[in-house]
């Protein structure tokens, strides 16, 4: 059901005035009546209804609005012989003249009366006062129960709850053999991966998947008989490691099947890698042997060219070749972090031991209380200055708690730090709490990327209802008071109710009972949602004994025995 807009027709009666031969009654239709707050502003229309023969030829009436104690400009209605910028009325049959008006609102209109008084002159002379009375009641606020409830967005945890790494070492091998020698299992990198191996055993959080065995030859020789060696070569490391493992009792190590062994020939990379490496051999004769390698097919060929070089090439065979004539051993293992217990537990004894993502992890998953979320954020902001997200999240929930200032600079912080879309819908709910809705909507704009589109959205809407764009707010698929407040404003009374369901807050209570009284419910209907309300929040009955939305119950006994 359509709300229905009162329209006052209220006479003036002069016959008490000298000037009742000059002007006769004047009516006034105002609408909306009562007025009505719209965005920022108040709107009327207001018609003045001059009867036949209302005003005389040489007249003119200068009409005052008032608004409470606010006077709000001057309507000016004249005779037909009267020039100026008024509206001309024709004496015999009379007629209308209609004033609209917007006026920003003021926190006094709520409770005040539309009235009008005025002047009356016949040519510069004054002829008397037009007599102050009421035309209308002033003024429906519920727009202003918009809840300023912005969603925050907050950045997610890259958290990794375990690591696929390796360990690497290498036995090097004389050339064109394939023995280990026993001097190579001494080595230090040989000696860490045993030690390592140890270790991890009996770590549980890790676990070794694979050991991958390479073996290389270098690029000298029949590239046949290479290819076999770097295959022997793979083959004999496997051999001894298993040994090793033995002797050191790692058993979990022993079997064969987690040995993968790979041959690769010739390694004309790791060649040029180490080719490079090397300052005994000139940069020309590098490029040379380099040329020989990608040139020459004929092993023979290629490998008589390189000895030609002389000087370089003994050199090659002292630098270059020794390191490449070799076995990799890539011990592959994933090692798993913290559990959730263990996280828990350091995120209350000893937040400092954690990362960022561990502690945005945290914060976000295992606590729904505002305080110790800020607690870890504040320890991640802290110790991981540079990284937004901690700002950003600290900042959100420190909105969410109602501490704009420190919000604010978080989110300042966040969004210096880098320049982001979820940073600037937060800082929209700064804005909008300052009062700053131009400031927000530029903000909310520029956060169109933002990864959680439904806060947009929701947020947008409370911009839109603020700015009187009621049928936006009334469109969010979520549903909240902001969107039964939206609907309300809208006409369309079912969907408001539809998004109060489940809701028995106060304000939502407050709502059921404008929508009754807006949709003809009766009486009944609208005072047993106000003391729903009241229950509640008894403050509002305060603020219903002053709601124009209920002024034709003012005088209901009912209405006036649940506001006492």
């Amino acid at each position: 059901m359509k709300r229905i807009v009162l329209v006052s027709t209220v006479g003036l009666l002069l016959a008490s005035l000298p000037s009742c031969d000059l002007v006769k009654d004047f009516t006034y239709n105002v609408s909306p009546n009562p007025l009505e707050m719209h965005g920022d502003s108040v709107k009327m229309s207001v018609v003045v209804n001059i009867p036949q023969k209302g005003i005389n030829k040489k007249v003119k009436a200068e009409i005052t609005p008032k608004l409470g104690n606010k006077a709000l400009g001057t309507w000016q209605v004249q005779g037909e012989k009267i020039t100026g910028n008024g509206q001309t009325i024709p004496f015999k049959p009379g007629g209308s003249a209609t004033f609209d008006l917007t006026i920003p609102y003021d926190a006094s209109f709520e409770a005040a009366d539309l009235k009008v008084t005025g002047k009356i002159y016949k040519g510069t002379k004054d002829k008397g006062s037009l007599p102050e009375f009421k035309i209308a009641d002033a003024t429906i606020i519920t727009p202003l129960m918009v809840k300023k409830e912005f969603k925050m967005i907050f950045e997610d945890d890259k958290i990794v709850r375990s690591e696929t790494k390796s360990f690497d070492s290498k036995i090097n091998f004389d050339r064109a053999k394939s023995v280990v020698k026993p001097n190579e299992l001494k080595d230090m990198d040989i000696i860490e991966m045993i030690t390592w191996m140890k270790n991890a055993q009996a770590n549980p959080k890790i676990t070794i998947n694979s050991i991958d065995i390479k073996g290389y030859a270098s690029p000298d020789g029949e590239e046949s008989k290479n290819v076999s060696l770097s295959a022997d070569r793979a083959r004999e490391v496997r051999t001894a490691l298993i040994s090793i493992m033995k002797k050191e009792k790692l058993t979990a190590l022993t079997d064969t099947s987690s040995y993968v062994t790979s041959k690769f020939g010739e390694d004309y990379e790791g060649f040029k890698a180490q080719l490079a490496l090397t300052s005994t051999i000139s940069e020309a004769d590098k490029n040379l042997f380099i040329r020989v390698l990608e040139m020459t097919k004929d092993s023979k060929q290629r490998e008589q060219e390189m000895i030609n070089l002389g000087k370089s090439y003994k050199e090659l065979e002292k630098d270059v070749f020794p390191a490449i004539r070799r076995t990799v051993i890539s011990v592959n293992y994933t090692l798993a972090g913290l559990t959730n217990d263990e996280l828990k537990a350091a995120s209350v004894s000893n937040p400092e031991s954690l990362g960022i993502e561990e502690l945005l992890f945290v914060a976000d998953t295992f606590t729904i209380d505002l305080n110790e979320k800020a607690r870890l954020y504040d320890v991640a902001a802290k110790n991981f200055s540079n990284d937004f997200r901690a700002h950003n999240n600290l900042g959100a929930v420190k909105f969410l708690l109602n501490k704009m200032p420190d919000a604010k600079k978080s989110l300042e912080k966040a969004n210096q730090l880098k320049d982001n879309s979820n940073t600037k819908n937060n800082l929209a709910g700064i804005a909008i709490l300052e009062g700053d809705r131009s400031a927000s909507r530029k903000l909310i704009n520029q956060a169109k990327g933002a990864k959680d589109g439904n806060a947009i959205s929701y947020n947008t809407a409370i911009l839109d209802i603020l700015d009187g764009k009621y049928a936006s707010g009334a469109g969010l698929k979520e549903a909240s008071f902001n969107k039964a407040l939206a609907a309300t404003l809208s006409n369309k009374y079912d969907e408001a109710k539809k998004a109060l369901s489940g809701n028995e807050s106060a304000e939502a209570h407050y709502l059921r009972a404008i929508i009754a009284q807006r949709n003809g419910e009766g009486a009944d209907v609208v005072v047993n949602n106000l003391k729903s309300a009241f229950a509640k929040d008894s403050s509002l009955k305060e603020k219903a004994s002053r709601d124009r939305e209920f002024i034709k119950l003012f005088k209901d006994s009912n209405f006036s025995s649940a506001i006492k």
